[in-house]
């Protein structure tokens, strides 16, 4: 087996932890983003949507992994780190991801509306910061995608019940 193809195994195997983290998101009726940090082929952070629960909006997944990962490591710099998360960071978290000086990041889906990680742009590699971090998006892309759409469809289904009932 070729060692790209290796690779691609290997990143689709985290992600699907990430998916796991989704998940508990959407049991509570959390948006289901999840996302979790790797050093050395290990987990040492994860997390899961948690804003409406905590009614904070720093608890995005991502936050709550990096916070972990860096409890972990008792450090704040995650120099190392891949960070693995369900869709595509928006601008806060693309911030902490470049101030705990993750080293690479790798997302599923793709955001249309917040995406900072190359879809409205790309904080990550941004040059003019003084840490770029490596982003590769579409990693399990429709099975995270449609983790999220089917969210936002029975959400939907929910509120028209609602407002006829």
């Amino acid at each position: 087996m070729e060692s790209k193809e290796l690779e691609n195994q290997k990143h689709e195997k985290w992600m699907r932890l990430a998916l796991e983290e989704a998940k508990k998101a959407e049991k509570i009726a959390e948006v289901p983003i999840g996302a979790i940090v790797v050093l050395n082929g290990e987990v040492i952070g994860k997390g899961y949507n948690l804003r409406e629960t905590t009614q904070d909006a720093t608890t995005h997944a991502e936050m709550i992994a990096i916070r972990e990962a860096c409890q972990t490591v008792g450090s704040w710099r995650l120099e190392e780190a891949q960070l693995y998360v369900t869709l595509e960071p928006c601008p806060m978290c693309s911030g902490a991801m470049i101030l705990s000086r993750v080293k690479e990041v790798y997302f599923g889906a793709f955001d249309q509306k917040g995406g900072t990680a190359g879809t409205l742009m790309n904080l990550l590699e941004d040059q003019r910061f003084n840490h770029q971090t490596h982003v590769i998006g579409g990693i399990l892309e429709a099975e995270c995608g449609q983790i999220l759409s089917a969210f936002f469809k029975e959400l939907r289904t929910r509120k028209k019940k609602l407002k006829k009932g």
